[in-house]
């Protein structure tokens, strides 16, 4: 069903900047789709609350997203062994077969009677977490890795705000809140089957992409648990740091509708997608550098700077914000940039460098998924916390302080990260292949 040999072979003589628009358009468009699967449940409101025993009033929006999460997460953690060991024959069908399933689940948030169908987001976000890992496995380990990893993560930056949009649409026109998320799914479904076909027809890398970014290979347990304990420090800070920055993406996320309406722009639903395509541009510009720097430990350590960048951005943005300076717009999309600069790295270009730089054969969904696991994780803690910690404190109250202290931990995290690194990773020899 997945894969064309002859689509491959043309590929794989291709010209690199027709193998980087194909790969671009399939890595893209697959995530794309995926997040119809995914997000469009978070344009509700979905109004109530539910009683947990021993736990308090929650409501059924935090009950619903911390659900999925659950399901999410769980599947990060699952993720670090599937995806470190999955042979790259089996990478389409497994994201056909993942997103089926999440879509099953959407059917039964709709027949289900609330509270009890937040267990099927549960069931929606378990296999969903193993979307990304295998659609960065068809494109890491290459000399063009920097771009291909930025044309996907943009995919998810702009997905998230135009699934909701459609979902606001589709209530609009009267569907029920509950049945919005799987009928928009239903309009994504055909387009994603043939974007996983294209996908599938990647070839892999070529010698040259070994030579030059280190051989990608499967990692068993053994090879895991020895390379994380070998650069232990700078893993640990990477991973703590990344709990914090994922709790902060997920409720910018999720809580995007509340946090806007919350700043004047309840009536404009539209600013959803448009916002964020500003944030897409100004990450694909930045990350863009990345590709002039051959040598593996100095492009290291430029990621470093660009993620402390953008925490410092969140930090600083906010407080122009808070004085005046700064239009609520400006500063939604300029927290956004912020967020964003620090996140997508770790999903395409930190840790494909990351493993060059050191010289170590294996793979980058390895470390994407351990930092992803603890991530939501994080996330998952966040929304408890403010549902049962501070119920009184508006969305946007909250939102306020938690950029500040995301900032001022991320960047001093970072900076810690990069000292290791850069103290572990090895100078590019001037015989060696350049990316």
């Amino acid at each position: 069903m997945f894969g064309n040999r002859a689509i491959g072979a043309w590929l794989s003589r291709a010209h690199p900047v027709v193998f980087s628009a194909y790969a671009i358009c399939a890595a893209f468009s697959t995530y794309f789709c995926m997040y119809a699967f995914r997000k469009p449940f978070a344009a509700g409101t979905f109004d109530g609350e539910v009683d947990l025993p021993g736990v308090g009033p929650i409501g059924y929006k935090t009950l619903f997203i911390i659900s999925q999460v659950l399901g999410y997460c769980i599947s990060k953690f699952m993720g670090i062994k599937v995806i470190s060991e999955l042979t790259p024959s089996r990478r389409a069908m497994g994201i056909v077969a993942a997103i089926s399933l999440a879509w099953l689940g959407l059917f039964l948030f709709a027949v289900l009677p609330a509270p009890f169908n937040a267990l099927a987001l549960f069931v929606n976000g378990l296999p969903l977490g193993m979307i990304w890992g295998l659609v960065f496995g068809f494109l890491e380990g290459r000399r063009l890795s920097e771009v291909l990893g930025a044309g996907l993560s943009v995919s998810y930056i702009v997905a998230s705000g135009y699934v909701k949009a459609v979902g606001r649409w589709l209530v609009g026109q009267g569907v029920d809140e509950y049945w919005m998320p799987f009928a928009t799914g239903a309009i994504f479904a055909i387009p994603m089957l043939f974007f996983v076909w294209m996908l599938s027809n990647l070839p892999p890398p070529s010698e040259e992409d070994e030579a030059a970014r280190s051989k990608r290979a499967p990692m068993d347990a053994e090879a895991r648990r020895a390379f994380f304990l070998q650069y232990l420090p700078g893993l640990l800070s990477l991973t703590s740091l990344y709990i914090l920055l994922t709790a902060y993406r997920d409720f910018r996320d999720n809580f995007a509708v509340e946090i806007w309406a919350a700043i004047g722009y309840d009536d404009q639903p539209e600013i959803l997608a448009t916002s964020e395509n500003w944030v897409a541009l100004g990450v694909l510009i930045t990350l863009a550098v990345l590709m002039a720097i051959k040598d593996n430990r100095k492009a290291l350590i430029a990621v470093h700077v660009i993620m402390m960048m953008g925490t410092l951005l969140v930090g600083g943005s906010t407080l122009l914000w808070q004085m005046g300076v700064l239009d609520p717009a400006w500063w939604m999309i300029l927290v956004g940039l912020g967020l964003y600069m620090a996140y997508v790295p770790y999903g395409c270009v930190l840790f494909d460098r990351l493993f060059a730089a050191v010289g170590a054969v294996g793979t980058a969904g390895f470390l994407i998924y351990v930092t992803d696991a603890f991530g939501y994780a994080g996330s998952v803690g966040l929304l408890l916390y403010k549902d049962l910690g501070q119920p009184d404190l508006s969305w946007l109250e909250f939102f306020t302080g938690f950029s500040y202290l995301t900032s001022a931990v991320c960047s001093t995290l970072f900076a810690i990260s990069a000292v290791y690194f850069f103290r572990q990773a090895r100078p590019t020899s001037p015989d060696a292949p350049q990316a």
